[in-house]
């Protein structure tokens, strides 16, 4: 059992709305919300079986409605002073979290039987969050409070999650202290006696070092190695503890820590298992919330000594987080640890190696902890989540290009069996993989092929997607390229066509593909990416001649856009799509390098001949696929920074609802917020599924998209925007992807 006593990211007024409880239970990773007043009485409790229950009663939900309608009023609860036993007892297989009060009704904590997190702060440590990485400075600052600030500096600078400090006080620690040198002790005691007496920060100065991490947005802690240091933390107000190898043994210190309800990360070193299990014991039968760090307290701690594998075990035997403090040389050992599941770690940190006092020798350096910082955070989004093993995306990309595919060797006519001798194997992999191959023998084909023809999914299935009328709330249309929109367009009745350019086809002679007028039919045109030589499109590129040709290329683009537009001539100003750059390979860009940025975008665009056409942003998923790799993007992916975009440079966006969904997930953030913020400025919608944060263009249904949601915050925030089904490879087999998607849109938009 775990009482947290940090109670504000589980709360919510009653007045809030079912969707905005649903959102706040989605950032914790819980399934439970407690509604509570402004005086912190306890009003009800929302779980996701209260909403299902909700949701049974209903006969139209409207989600806008206050949660306290939905919220159970009959819950289960305790005293906050009844004894864990006590508490412990209420748990059931429908109880797995205990609301505890004090005497007036007011929630001051919550006893929880699920012991696979660890609350700080607004961190949550878990099996499937970020790592939280703890800069140890602990002496490291040698008694200078401006050195101390310098490495808290260093840590914020890094990455790091918690910079930690350690407090003592030396008369209630050391017994001799009758001799302040401690000559009397031993020589290892006498030099860390020495030490200390010499570097130690008062504990004003601790407290003014606490503050300034908080100014500098990095959260404080400490190790407290008496109780009268952890007295004082206690009236600062210390958010959580550090516990250190050397306490965990000094069970009247633990106990006083567990009793301050706060969590606890303790340390392990110098322990055997029985030591540790008895450590374990206490901190769970007093309803602590705590971590445990494998660790070697040896300095340095030699590689052969460090047992990592421990790790496993360690997590056995407590059941709570795990992970690893280490005082080796380098950090491989701490990745490595993050990869056998460590979730919390801890490293030294200096600003000189050849420093006085033991520490300095085992620390990273600032450049040395923020790659250790870095490399941990590739190798967490590298471990992944497990489970079955699918396709990437950039798999995905590879397999279309590299792959093979079941194609025709001779005609087949509609209805003819398919024999195997009609089939072989051939490059690229648009189509059904070769090992479908016995499925396909012995069915009817359902179209006319001709050799070289590629099979589909939908060949296999036995009811095939056709195209047909379809009816939306706003102008609608289909992506197209100029040898097949005459073929797609006598399918449906679209609004407008999006013709997707590559760089080929601005070489071509438009007039041999589009040798009529559509008087009804709105153009829209999507920009290539890519143009010859590897060059991808950035009107923001630092290099000025790269940026010189992108400029080029892109009034190209322009002036084919107003020739074409003779033929659609119910458009007025044609929209260009186009992804304007600003994108990184190796990291993100700094604030300074961003506005640089947009300086040099808003030059290019003041360059390009734009007469008649309206060129529009499209809105940027947080790592692009562009042709070559995955790339890091700095603009268009943050709804603040598109508002403030659209207005600076005065443009509207085409807003691709796959992109922002996935910048939303890899973000934290509402995806309804920020519909809400740049719907206004939307002239068009790109609409297709995504997954994760690099999952995109997925089939609608195949993500984790609401697109009831979306339509209704769409038609209330840009009702005029119209769109296209921005489907992964949908154009295959003659549009099949994009009348699927559109027949799972209808209703919805």
């Amino acid at each position: 059992m775990i009482i947290d006593r940090q109670i504000k990211p589980f709360t919510i007024s009653p007045e809030e709305s079912v969707i905005n409880a649903l959102q706040k239970m989605c950032q914790t990773g819980h399934r439970m919300i407690l509604l509570t007043s402004e005086s912190g009485l306890l009003d009800g409790v929302f779980t996701d079986g209260d909403l299902r229950q909700w949701l049974a009663r209903q006969k139209n939900a409207d989600l806008t409605r206050p949660v306290s309608e939905a919220a159970n009023k009959k819950f289960v609860s305790a005293r906050a002073t009844d004894s864990p036993e006590k508490i412990a007892d209420l748990f059931a297989e429908t109880i797995r979290f205990v609301p505890l009060l004090d005497s007036r009704g007011r929630l001051v904590a919550i006893a929880s039987n699920e012991e696979s997190h660890l609350q700080i702060g607004e961190f949550t440590i878990d099996g499937t969050g970020p790592v939280f990485v703890i800069a140890e400075i602990g002496n490291n600052h040698n008694g200078d409070v401006d050195l101390a600030k310098a490495l808290v500096d260093h840590a914020v600078a890094a990455g790091a999650n918690c910079a930690k400090f350690q407090m003592r006080h030396m008369a209630s620690l050391y017994r001799s202290t009758e001799h302040s040198d401690g000559a009397d002790e031993d020589l290892g005691a006498q030099y860390v006696m020495d030490l200390l007496a010499r570097f130690q920060l008062t504990d004003e100065q601790l407290c003014e070092m606490f503050d300034y991490c908080k100014t500098k947005g990095i959260m404080p802690m400490c190790t407290p190695w008496d109780l009268s240091s952890l007295e004082t933390l206690e009236r600062y107000g210390m958010a959580a503890y550090k516990v250190a190898s050397a306490d965990l043994t000094n069970h009247e210190l633990l106990e006083a820590m567990a009793r301050t309800g706060k969590p606890l990360i303790v340390s392990t070193g110098m322990s055997d298992e029985d030591e540790i299990m008895q450590a374990v014991q206490l901190l769970k039968a007093s309803g602590a919330p705590f971590v445990l760090l494998h660790c070697n307290s040896t300095y340095p701690a030699p590689f052969h000594d460090i047992n990592l594998n421990y790790i496993e075990r360690l997590k056995e035997i407590s059941g709570v987080p795990v992970g690893y403090s280490g005082h080796e040389r380098g950090f491989h050992a701490s990745l490595a640890a993050v990869a056998l599941g460590g979730r919390v770690i801890e490293k030294h940190l200096t600003v000189d190696r050849g420093m006085e006092g033991n520490d300095h020798k085992v620390s990273l350096l600032p450049a040395e902890f923020a790659a250790m910082v870095s490399a941990i955070r590739e190798v967490e989004q590298a471990l992944g989540i497990g489970g079955e093993r699918r396709q990437s995306q950039g798999e995905i990309i590879n397999r279309n290009t590299l792959a093979k595919s079941l194609v025709a060797t001779r005609v087949i006519e509609p209805g003819e069996t398919i024999t195997d001798d009609a089939l072989t194997a051939r490059s690229p992999g648009r189509g059904l993989q070769p090992n479908h191959r016995s499925k396909l023998v012995g069915r009817k084909a359902k179209r006319r092929l001709i050799p070289g023809d590629f099979f589909f999914p939908s060949d296999l299935a036995d009811d095939a997607q056709v195209a047909r009328q379809y009816r939306f709330r706003r102008p609608w249309g289909i992506p197209v390229r100029y040898h097949d929109y005459q073929v797609i367009l006598a399918k449906s009745n679209p609004d407008l066509l999006e013709f997707h350019l590559s760089c080929k086809d601005l070489e071509l002679a438009f007039s041999q593909y589009v040798t009529r007028i559509y008087p009804d039919i709105t153009l829209v045109v999507h920009a290539p990416e890519l143009f010859a030589g590897d060059h991808l499109l950035d009107l923001c590129s630092f290099d000025d001649d790269y940026r010189e040709r992108s400029i080029r290329e892109m009034q190209r683009v322009i002036d084919l856009t107003r020739a074409l537009q003779r033929h659609f001539p119910v458009t007025e100003r044609p929209l260009i799509i186009t992804n304007v750059g600003g994108f990184s390979t190796d990291r993100r860009l700094n604030g300074s390098e961003v506005n640089r940025k947009v300086e040099l975008l808003a030059d290019s665009l003041v360059r390009l001949d734009r007469q008649g056409v309206e060129v529009i942003p499209q809105t940027m998923p947080p790592y692009p696929w562009h042709f070559g790799g995955q790339s890091l993007h700095n603009l268009f992916v943050e709804a603040p920074q598109i508002v403030e975009l659209c207005r600076r440079l005065d443009v509207r966006v085409c807003f691709d609802v796959s992109h922002s969904k996935l910048a939303c997930n890899q973000l934290k953030q509402s995806f309804k917020a920020f519909v809400d913020l740049v719907g206004p400025h939307t002239a068009h919608l790109h609409i297709a599924d995504a997954l994760g944060v690099d999952g995109e263009g997925l089939q609608i249904g195949e993500g984790d998209m609401d697109f009831v949601a979306l339509g209704e915050d769409l038609d209330r925030t840009c009702p005029k925007a119209s769109f296209i089904p921005e489907i992964w490879q949908g154009h295959n087999n003659q549009g099949e992807g994009f009348w699927s998607a559109l027949s799972r849109l209808e209703g919805a938009l």
